[in-house]
């Protein structure tokens, strides 16, 4: 034991100048801990821990391996303070229950042009009907999806519009995506659709820079959606201001099935392209100019442009996480320039985590931080490491007869070694969140990639530059003609039986061990990192956790089953595809379909009519019931009831009763039938007393802030 703990000491000493990239490690651990806690935490508890943890810090001896866990657990406790008080800051009103037939009126925040409508969201929200919730209990925000022939719209209109509200939904089975937490930090208090076109009751401004780059996006979408038609307008759209929310939804599912999805969403490929073409560009306007040439630097002037250029992009796009950390990134390695430093290196993405965590701790757990960061530090970390083979093949390819043979050789396997580098760094983090998995995304990215940064974007950046002067349309219909084609590789990829799979959803300890792991082997520099190898190994054997086998979503109204075979279905009268899909989808299927039994099934007593689906598993004896006039039927001969009706009060002759108003209190419900018992979760038990959690003593305690507060 001696010996081992010298050795690893020895490790530690020799990777001093490594300590630094754990930094946001440690934030994002505390930030972590707190999303795994059952109930919310005192806000006391982390500055106390943090003050502590300095306290030792500056007593430990500088340079020791004791002041550099302090300042780690100080790190830790920091992260846990950030995301603890941004939960309890952003509280606002949520409804408590669905809303029909109001009239909505608000200012409108933000608009998202879906390919099929308009979704707006409104801010200083009035509620007019009747059962509407006092002033004090109004959402500051509501989501709406408009109506066929809305208004032309801007941000800053205030809009009236009859409408169906309701909370935001939680998970749609136990342990799955919580659109309630993604709702809180945003704080939306209420979705809905239209019931009748909107008015625009009082035209209006943006008010303070956030608001005028949300109308300045608005703008810039509604003038590239009119210059370009779907479906390649909604991919421009979504390259040049982050909205995606126009794209196709056949072009989408192909771009995620080919593997290239992330060239929807404003991330480091954007940034770095937007950079690289000012960048150029600057420099050879001034090379144009000799004698100014001669007398400034050209490449500091091209640097600080380019980093304008970057910021103005990323605000544009609505700053979303991959964004941010591509601009913080940008911003240390042009900064590095300015001051003739290393302009690449893992020390500008741990601040560029570090800004991230600071600014939006909350967007640790969301794939975009997971998948870009995940990304960027495995590709800087493979490029350290072939540091030495790529100076080999550097100075083979000078002393080479057919040297432009090599440069391309290498720019062909660069490209192809960066695709497949990210594409295993981010894989997992695929699964876990989409369960899905692009297997042949290297193909796509070889094609793709190259016609984005080469013909798509230098169009693009063209088209922004011409914007102003309404001609636009003069580089948006070339850059049109690239996403057609990249819209055609994603297709003819996407199509092939190869190309994406689906898996079913992985346990959170999996999570755990594959960031644990990749870390450990990335930010490393001597061969003890390789120790993280068998870490990630373990973390892709757990296989994913039992399924359950019976299913009702949080509203009561739809029951699933899972059959002897695996597979998910619909088991009652009422169909949710959202919900269903979800289902199916966390199981490596593709959708959920009605139940139907076999011949031999249905004499047995098996199957569904009018209401009422009989089903069994093991010794237990299962009625699904939809239809209130069976559930007398139901509940003399069942073990297991579940129904979308109420049933607590009248069913008692089976062990279990699970009926709507269960789901209302308790969320999603999930049970695992096994000969010997039952085990029972809901989806708030499994969050636990958070304060998105609805009904739960941590939300109430919470001080809400009133619209117009």
């Amino acid at each position: 034991m001696a010996a081992a703990r010298a050795w690893v000491l020895e490790q530690l000493d020799a990777e001093r100048g490594r300590w630094m990239l754990w930094l946001p490690v440690a934030m994002g651990l505390g930030i972590a801990i707190y999303y795994e806690l059952p109930s919310e935490p005192a806000l006391w508890l982390s500055p106390a821990v943090a003050a502590a943890c300095l306290v030792a810090a500056i007593l430990s001896p500088g340079g020791s391996l004791p002041r550099a866990f302090a300042i780690g657990a100080a790190a830790a406790a920091i992260g846990f303070g950030l995301v603890a008080w941004r939960t309890a800051s952003l509280a606002a009103p949520t409804l408590t229950r669905p809303l029909f037939s109001i009239n909505v009126e608000g200012r409108v925040a933000d608009i998202q042009r879906l390919p099929d409508n308009v979704r707006v969201v409104l801010e200083a929200v009035r509620l007019k009907g009747g059962n509407v919730p006092p002033p004090e209990a109004t959402p500051l925000k509501v989501r709406v999806s408009l109506s066929k022939g809305a208004p032309p719209l801007t941000v800053g209109d205030r809009l009236l519009v009859l409408a169906n509200l309701s909370p935001p939904a939680g998970p749609a089975a136990p342990g799955a995506f919580d659109f309630q937490r993604v709702a809180w930090y945003q704080q939306l208090g209420a979705v809905g659709y239209a019931l009748a076109p909107a008015t625009v009751v009082e035209k209006g401004r943006p008010d303070g820079f956030v608001r005028t780059l949300d109308a300045l996006r608005a703008d810039v979408t509604e003038r590239i959606l009119k210059a370009v038609p779907n479906p390649e307008g909604g991919v421009v759209a979504a390259m040049l201001t982050g909205e995606q929310t126009a794209v196709d939804k056949d072009v989408a599912q192909a771009m995620r099935d080919s593997g290239l999805a992330h060239i929807l969403s404003i991330s480091g490929l954007h940034i770095v392209f937007v950079v690289g073409l000012v960048m150029g560009i600057v420099r050879y306007a001034i090379a144009l100019v000799p004698p100014l040439a001669l007398r400034v630097d050209a490449k500091k002037i091209a640097a600080v442009l380019a980093l304008l250029a970057a910021l103005f992009y990323t605000a544009l796009a609505g700053a979303p996480v991959p964004a941010q950390r591509a601009c913080a990134m940008a911003g240390f390695a042009l900064l590095a320039i300015l001051l003739d430093r290393t302009a690449l290196s893992l020390r500008l993405v741990a601040w560029s985590a570090v800004i991230v965590l600071a600014i939006a701790p909350e967007s640790l757990s969301g794939a975009s931080f997971q998948m870009s960061f995940a990304a960027v530090i495995a590709l800087i970390a493979a490029w350290e490491t072939a540091a030495g083979l790529r100076r080999h093949l550097h100075e083979r390819a000078e002393l080479s007869r057919h040297r432009l043979v090599w440069r391309l050789g290498a720019a062909l396997s660069a490209s192809l070694l960066t695709t497949l580098i990210a594409s295993i760094a981010t894989g997992a983090f695929a699964a876990y969140h989409f369960n899905r998995l692009s297997l042949l995304g290297v193909v796509a990215n070889l094609l793709g990639v190259p016609l984005t940064g080469f013909w798509i974007m230098p169009w693009g950046l063209l088209a922004m530059l011409l914007m102003p002067f309404g001609l636009e349309q003069v580089a948006l219909v070339p850059m049109a003609w690239g996403v057609e084609g990249l819209n055609a590789i994603a297709r003819y990829v996407g199509a092939w039986p190869e190309a994406a799979t689906l898996v079913p959803s992985l346990p959170g300890a999996s999570l755990w061990l594959l960031t644990v792991g990749g870390l450990w082997l990335c930010l490393w520099r001597r061969r003890w990192r390789y120790a993280g190898l068998p870490v990630v190994a373990i973390g892709l054997l757990l296989g994913p956790p039992p399924a359950p086998d019976l299913l009702m979503s949080e509203d009561g109204r739809v029951l699933g089953l899972r059959d002897d075979r695996g597979v998910v279905h619909v088991a009652s009268a009422r169909t949710d595809r959202f919900v269903s899909d979800a289902w199916a989808r966390r199981q490596g299927q593709e959708g959920a379909k009605r139940w139907t039994v076999s011949a031999t099934e249905e004499a047995a007593g098996l199957g569904c009519s009018t209401g009422l689906c009989r089903w069994r598993k093991g010794p237990w004896r299962i009625a699904l019931v939809s239809d209130e006039r069976r559930l007398g039927e139901a509940c003399g001969s069942a073990d297991i009831v579940l129904a979308t009706v109420d049933a607590q009060s009248r069913c008692r002759g089976p062990r279990l009763v699970i009926d709507r108003r269960d789901a209302w209190k308790e969320g999603a419900q999930a049970l695992w039938l096994g000969e010997l018992g039952l085990r029972r979760e809901t989806a708030n038990g499994v969050r636990g007393d958070r304060p998105w959690v609805p009904n739960s003593p941590s939300r109430q305690a919470l001080p809400v802030r009133a619209p117009g507060v």
